[in-house]
């Protein structure tokens, strides 16, 4: 992949985005047994915008995770600050591989996504707090259901419809 000003910009923008977002709705982004992270709903936009999205949307989770730190203090907060960085980083690379073309195929990018940071940050989570891991994914999956398959979905589409997703996407 060559890296020019546009991939840098569209990193740069996704994670600042990302982050701010997080810290913003911070009352609700941190909470181990149920969080709805309204910057998941940028997740799906990664079907659009590729790997420049990937990487800026996992460096601004591990961003906003080093900020918000759910409280937590010394290996939990390496922990956090990496896993949700990486649980953000391989749910966009994976919907960008699956998505595309049809309505369909990003529905089911975005299920990839919801589905991927549920177990990876719901298996840590239940590490850190001694929680049962069934209620931590729970929790999760039930929150980014929102974020991204309704939120984050509904704008992926209104970007396709308005010809954004065809200039990028390949084909």
């Amino acid at each position: 992949m060559k890296i020019d000003s546009r991939k840098i910009s569209l990193t740069a923008f996704f994670a600042a985005a990302y982050a701010v977002s997080v810290i913003l709705f911070a009352f609700i982004s941190f909470d181990p047994r149920f969080q709805i992270r309204v910057a998941d709903a940028l997740l799906p936009l990664s079907i659009i915008f590729g790997p420049p999205a990937a990487v800026g949307l996992g460096l601004g989770c591990s961003i906003a995770n080093f900020y918000g730190g759910y409280g937590i203090f010394g290996a939990a907060v390496i922990v956090d600050v990496v896993g949700g960085g990486a649980a953000n980083f391989i749910a966009c690379i994976l919907a960008w591989f699956i998505g595309g073309g049809s309505v369909r195929r990003r529905f089911l990018g975005c299920l990839i996504e919801n589905a991927t940071v549920t177990i990876i940050v719901g298996s840590y989570l239940s590490l850190i707090y001694g929680i049962p891991i069934e209620l931590s994914m729970l929790g999760l999956f039930i929150g980014s259901l929102v974020s991204i398959n309704i939120l984050g979905f509904m704008l992926l589409e209104t970007l396709y419809r308005m010809g954004i997703g065809e200039k990028y996407v390949r084909k």
